[in-house]
């Protein structure tokens, strides 16, 4: 029984030695594992790093290289695009230039223009000599019919002289008062007849080569108008094929309208002043010629009655 007692009791001590000891053991686990976390982290914060491998370098790239941001290729579109525009317009803007890049269509409206402004002053040159010299024997004619007396002396005036409406008018009135013979009835309405066809003829003749003017005058701008809508038309297609509206597409073919237009301006208003001061100008002299009719049918009418009267004074 007291061995029994015995052997309970050391199994109770051997229990409670257990006991405390571990109780022993939590307690110091618990106020020394803190610190310790503690004094690793701040080694681990003031320690050096350990030594590794050496990390690959970075590639190094250049600028152009690097990826643009959003931004900075938004803003650099618009910068390009106006080199492009720039690089693709025709610098050279001459009037030689537009000619020799037109169309030939344009070309050929613009030849033919500039062949009617080159005729428009031919006429000015050639027609404003002919009319100086006709003006000038119209008025030295009808100033002789009008201080002349007779016919007879005013023949003998002109005696020597190159044909002049004057000398014509004269010597068509001699002609018929001579082919009349004796019969003098209705004489005077058969030189004034005559005088009157010489007249037309003279007109005739003075506004010859005028009507060229008119002409010039009147279809140019719309030559010219037409060489604008093909080149315009010309714009439009080329606005078509590209699939943009890029100035230098549009501007040559709209260059060569205008270069049209222009050149049909240019032929056209000198012609219409010309065709007007020609116009002026034998309308005056067609006036003249009127009057120098009129003088030389009183000569005759003159002549004629001085026949009479010597024949009266015969009988």
């Amino acid at each position: 029984m007291s061995i029994r007692s015995n052997r309970l009791a050391g199994v109770h001590g051997a229990l409670t030695a257990v006991f405390l000891t571990a109780t022993s053991f939590s307690l110091g686990a618990g106020i020394l594992l803190p610190g310790i976390v503690s004094a690793q982290t701040a080694s681990q914060q003031t320690a050096p790093a350990p030594a590794s491998a050496p990390a690959a370098p970075a590639p190094v790239g250049t600028p152009a290289d690097a990826a643009p941001t959003p931004d900075a290729t938004s803003a650099a579109a618009p910068k390009i695009t106006e080199a492009e525009v720039d690089a693709d317009l025709p610098h050279d803007l001459s009037v030689q230039a537009m000619f020799h890049n037109a169309d030939m269509v344009v070309k050929a409206v613009m030849l033919g223009l500039v062949a009617a402004s080159i005729l428009t002053w031919t006429i000015l040159l050639a027609k404003g000599i002919e009319i100086a010299g006709a003006r000038r024997s119209l008025r030295r004619d009808l100033s002789e019919a009008m201080t002349e007396r007779s016919l007879a002396t005013l023949q003998a005036r002109q005696h020597g002289r190159g044909m002049s409406p004057g000398v014509a008018m004269v010597n068509a009135a001699a002609e018929e008062i001579i082919a009349s013979g004796d019969r003098t009835g209705g004489i005077q309405e058969r030189v004034v007849s005559r005088l009157r066809r010489l007249e037309a003829a003279y007109g005739r003749r003075i506004g010859r080569g005028t009507g060229f003017l008119a002409t010039i005058g009147a279809t140019s701008p719309f030559i010219g108008l037409f060489g604008t809508v093909w080149g315009i038309m010309n714009s439009f297609i080329g606005i078509s094929q590209s699939h943009t509206t890029n100035l230098a597409v549009v501007a040559p073919g709209i260059a060569e309208a205008l270069l049209a237009t222009a050149t049909g301006l240019v032929a056209a208003i000198p012609a219409v002043v010309i065709y007007n001061s020609f116009a002026r100008i034998t309308g005056g002299y067609r006036a003249q010629l009127t009057d120098l009719t009129a003088a030389v049918t009183r000569i005759v009418s003159r002549d004629l009655d001085n026949q009479r009267s010597l024949r009266h004074a015969a009988e």
